[in-house]
């Protein structure tokens, strides 16, 4: 009998090998079954989405990828969604997709360039990635706005823009007085830019419109709300240490730069400038590089 036992424990562990082989062909068969079967699609779009695509991400309903570049089509349209969280699959043909997904979500620079094409409300200040062997992703963030903030924000941008817009005068004209009315009543945040004293929303729209201070972040933020309004497409466009906005008017990309139209003066009054109001790409290497020293491979409507 004790001869037995080696034997009988063999047969066992076999049969546990066995056993767990076929639990993970069964899971891997009901995965390649899901994927065939189209059921991954992307979520369905709250009221903030927008419509329309740009040179590095597109939108997309198939949210199988099969590239590296349907990854970042797959983030730019789960983002845009305004969902929390959403979820795509690996493609079985796709053998680096892990690894591309793990590479995306360590690089900051290429998150953060993905976040500047969504809707302000729709952008993120903090975003975690889920995966699992079989290719199973799970996205999901945390947004910059809350909805009350949200709430009190439209209200805002509805007031002034009812007190501003013109229907007499010309799209330009109507930007132009936004752009003044944004400038004239908000200050650069110093204290929080030089000393990260975080009194004031400033980062986000909320800053400027409600409290009347910004960063760079939130007069960007502040002046695209009234683009959409407007129905002006638009997206932010970032550097090592800037952001402002890409405007699109007719079929021609320019850019606005509201916190350098607004510089600091030694003697603190608010000065309006028109430096950075809808210009070309070679009008502001003309007057500053440092800056605006953005990445043409990634904000190539501007190139």
């Amino acid at each position: 009998m004790k001869r037995l036992i080696p034997y009988l424990l063999i047969l066992i562990l076999l049969a546990v090998i066995i056993l767990n082989k076929d639990a993970i062909y069964e899971k891997y068969t009901d995965y390649i079954i899901e994927i065939e079967s189209k059921e991954i699609k992307a979520p369905e779009n709250n009221e903030y989405s927008r419509n329309y695509s740009f040179s590095y991400v597109q939108l997309t309903d198939d949210f199988i990828p099969e590239n590296k570049q349907d990854l970042l089509n797959i983030l730019f349209t789960g983002l845009n969604s305004g969902k929390d969280s959403f979820d795509f699959y690996c493609s079985k043909d796709y053998d680096t997709c892990i690894e591309d997904v793990e590479a995306i979500a360590k690089d900051q620079v290429v998150i953060s360039d993905i976040n500047n094409f969504v809707h302000p409300y729709n952008s993120f200040n903090h975003i975690e990635t889920k995966y699992d062997t079989l290719g199973h992703i799970t996205i999901t963030t945390t947004r910059n706005y809350t909805e009350s903030q949200i709430n009190e924000i439209n209200n805002k941008v509805d007031e002034i823009y009812n007190s501003i817009y013109d229907p007499n005068v010309d799209l330009t004209t109507n930007i132009s007085n936004i752009h003044d009315y944004i400038v004239n009543n908000t200050q650069y945040d110093k204290e929080r830019s030089d000393h990260n004293v975080v009194t004031y929303y400033s980062d986000i729209a909320y800053g400027p419109l409600l409290q009347g201070y910004a960063l760079c972040g939130g007069y960007a933020d502040a002046m695209e709300l009234f683009l959409e309004k407007l129905g002006v497409e638009s997206f932010k466009v970032s550097s090592e240490e800037h952001v402002w906005n890409a405007v699109h008017l007719n079929d021609t990309w320019l850019h606005l730069d509201l916190t350098w139209d607004d510089p600091i003066t030694t003697s603190g009054e608010n000065y309006l400038t028109k430096d950075y109001f809808l210009i070309t790409t070679e009008q502001l290497e003309a007057i500053t590089i440092r800056e605006h020293n953005y990445d043409k491979n990634v904000y190539k409507e501007l190139a």
